[in-house]
């Protein structure tokens, strides 16, 4: 599409939130004359969108649901009166109901072999009273396999069980693979040699505890696991036959993770612990055959993160009170750190990495700027950009060590889109997807070995859990590794619809809106989840917990409101100090929004989340006790003050952060007291279940404690579920298993 015509559907001036019938005032006559008016392309355009997809506020997605469904097709003027023919393209592409059409004759018979002209007489005029009859029978045409009775029902077991193989990772030399996979319930190590038909070897025999991570370093396997949920992860070291474990760093209540595999160096790798100081983490070689470490840089109190150069060599770091930081920058090891790139109040600095040379190094930042962009820096701090994008931050990038070359930038609006710096590798990806058939939306490079000749590879989307492949570039074979969740049938999953509506101030919010499989859109049953962070967001793609509550029936709202992460600075910041307050209200809008449209039954609405979702579901049922019907508390937030007195010790540099977006548990004492949901029980008059982790780090058990016992001080019974080796959520499957079963049963009792 051109940009031309994208500019032209950004200023579109009709009220697109309304139908056109709405658009007409009070007199008869005057009504008559406008539903009996012509459209033009512009118009329809517009009215498709706010008719057929749930996006109604978001400018924007808007053009970009315009873009899609147009593709390479343009209007010399958008503002001629539209045509049957043109009306027939447009929705034929709308509904993805293409076959093999060249012309628009062609999508005029498309449109009527489906059905889409039914009852509309004299089409060589479209009016706005024919466009809505259009659009109904677009409609009737989505919904002419729908019998309302719903889909066959998955159990819970098959959602939440472990759900295969995955976190496949190659070997440095390229002949081996890696992969964690399921032994007595439990995520072990796998080892598979490519070369020949071998079965794979299992590495690893912990039965306490999931492993967290993995990787290669020389061709050995090395892995990452906590001891039941309390995140203080220790790297593991295992022999090839799976004969000798042993914990390489066994320091009581210390966090290690590593930092740079250090692929030229012999049996060393660099991590960074917190076994000096709980606060903040130094860095260290570690000898991953002895478990020898060094301090190669210390932590003077304020350092957030370390980045080491092509070579291994400490640096940069980056620096912060919480509020306020810099990224620091030295020539050698040897010498002390100085300020390279200072930060301001809510600015970010995210170093990716130095170019191979060392000359560069990659950034993502804000700094100076609403959106986050892909930068590179010279080493005198000079900044370049080289790629952002005007609605939303940039996500990441992948950069190739040995092409010392930036592949690709990612970036999320409705889902995931690339833009690629190198036409080399933008074929392979484009061969690569093309022969899996899927969208670049759905498909991830996982891995890929030195010489970028043999790569891993996955598939996932809305209704396909995911799936690995290994792909040989050079003989350009693909192999099927694993399929996640292969018992669940994907015909009986159910689409996640983005969609955008405007808050109670005007904020135009986004989101996802999963309707159950074989149900009408109508009068539903609603279960809205709030995401945790709450600076995090949520995305398109397979999710277990929503598509178990669609295939029981429920709609599912997700929203990522007011201090969401990806859409800009000024975004998240519109958050701050605002828990319980306009974050919630972002939330009780979207359910208002869902109600309004007719999709949910306003006496049947759930909330659930966890950490921040628990959060906002105790506010929720505490500061709109109406609204609610049932609510799910998983490992959230009741006091705000005990949470800050909590926080695990290596969030202490992030302290002046919390007070910043949350508040000072002195300074804004009347707020934290006003929206802490353990103070106001009193209101509280919806069925709650909450769940918690004994071991939690992040939300201390004793927030669950609290909000259950004064409950309970109150004669009000709450179903609470304990489980002691689990921390900030189930990771073991037996006890995801009794939760979901649990939540399951709590809102068929109150929601059906």
């Amino acid at each position: 599409m051109k940009k031309s015509f994208l500019s032209v559907m950004l200023t579109v001036a009709l009220l697109v939130s309304l139908p056109f019938s709405a658009l007409a005032n009070d007199s008869t006559t005057e009504v008559a004359a406008s539903q009996n008016s012509r459209v033009t392309i512009e118009a329809f355009l517009e009215e498709a969108v706010t008719a057929l997809t749930f996006q109604h506020a978001s400018d924007y997605m808007r053009a970009e649901v315009i873009g899609n469904w147009l593709g390479d097709h343009q209007f010399e003027n958008t503002s001629d009166y539209i045509t049957e023919k043109q009306a027939a393209l447009i929705l034929v592409k709308a509904l993805g109901a293409e076959t093999n059409e060249e012309s628009l004759d062609d999508y005029r018979k498309t449109a009527e072999k489906l059905g889409l002209f039914k009852g509309v007489s004299n089409l060589q005029q479209i009016t706005k009273t024919k466009v809505l009859k259009l659009f109904s029978n677009v409609k009737d045409y989505q919904n002419k396999d729908i019998d309302n009775t719903g889909a066959q029902e998955i159990s819970v077991e098959d959602f939440m069980r472990n759900p295969g193989s995955l976190g496949y990772q190659l070997s440095p030399d390229g002949q081996y693979i890696a992969y964690a996979a399921e032994w007595e319930s439990r995520l072990n190590v796998f080892v598979k040699n490519m070369a020949d038909e071998s079965e794979p070897v299992r590495v690893t025999s912990t039965t306490d505890r999931d492993i967290a991570g993995l990787f290669w370093k020389d061709n050995n396997m090395y892995y990452l696991k906590d001891n039941g949920g309390d995140e203080n992860y220790h790297i593991y070291s295992s022999s090839f036959n799976g004969a000798e474990e042993k914990d390489l760093t066994p320091y009581p209540n210390v966090v290690v993770l590593p930092i740079d595999y250090l692929k030229d160096v012999q049996d060393e790798i660099l991590v960074m612990m917190n076994k000096e100081d709980a606060t903040v983490f130094d860095v260290y070689k570690l000898n991953v055959k002895t478990g020898e470490t060094k301090l190669v840089a210390k932590n003077p109190g304020n350092i957030l993160s370390w980045i080491s150069d092509s070579n291994g060599q400490i640096r940069m770091a980056v620096a912060s009170d919480g509020v306020v930081g810099a990224v620091l920058y030295r020539e050698t090891e040897e010498e002390e750190f100085q300020p390279f790139i200072t930060m301001d109040a809510g600015e970010t600095v995210s170093p990716l990495g130095f170019s191979q040379d060392n000359q560069f190094i990659y950034a993502v930042s804000d700094k100076g700027r609403d959106k986050a962009e892909l930068v590179k820096y010279d080493l005198k701090g000079t900044e370049e950009v080289i790629f952002s994008n005007p609605n939303v931050d940039v996500a990441g990038a992948l950069y190739s060590s040995t092409k010392d070359q930036l592949l690709y930038a990612m970036y999320i609006t409705d889902k995931v889109h690339y833009n690629f710096f190198d036409s080399e590798f933008e074929n392979l990806f484009n061969k690569m997807k093309d022969q899996l058939g899927v969208s670049a939306s759905e498909f991830g490079i996982n891995d890929f070995n030195k010489e970028m000749t043999k790569f891993i590879v996955s598939v996932s989307s809305d209704t396909v859990y995911g799936k690995y492949y290994y792909y040989d570039a050079e003989t350009e074979t693909m192999t099927l590794l694993a399929e996640l969740g292969s018992w669940l049938d994907a015909s009986n999953l159910a689409e996640m619809h983005s969609i955008s509506y405007e808050a109670r101030d005007g904020l135009i919010i986004h989101g996802y809106l999963t309707l159950p499989k074989n149900k009408m859109a109508k009068n539903l049953p609603l279960v809205v989840i709030p995401h945790g962070g709450p600076w995090a967001r949520d995305m398109w793609g397979f999710n277990n917990e929503v598509q178990l509550l669609a295939n029981q029936g429920y709609a599912v709202l997700q929203m990522n409101f007011r201090s969401s992460t990806g859409y800009g600075k000024e975004f998240l910041e519109a958050g701050n100090k605002q828990w319980g307050l306009k974050i919630q209200d972002d939330i009780t809008d979207g359910v208002q929004w869902a109600i309004d449209l007719g999709i949910a039954d306003p006496e049947k609405i759930g909330i659930y989340g966890a950490s921040f979702g628990g959060y906002a579901t105790l506010a929720g049922i505490t500061f709109t006790p109406d609204l609610y019907a049932a609510a799910v508390d998983y490992v959230g937030v009741s006091n705000i003050f005990t949470l800050l007195e909590t926080i695990p010790p290596y969030w202490e540099t992030q302290r002046n952060m919390f007070y910043e977006r949350v508040g000072h548990p002195e300074k804004d004492k009347e707020l934290l007291e006003s929206v802490s949901p353990v103070f106001h029980v009193d209101k509280i008059k919806t069925p709650l279940f909450v769940a918690q982790g004994a071991n939690d780090p992040r939300v201390n058990k004793q927030e669950s404690d609290q909000i259950v016992e004064a409950l309970k001080n109150r004669g009000v019974e709450v179903e609470y579920m304990v489980k002691d080796n689990e921390g900030h959520g189930f990771a073991n499957e037996e006890n995801r298993i009794e939760f979901y079963n649990a939540m399951v049963e709590f809102f068929a009792e109150y929601l059906k």
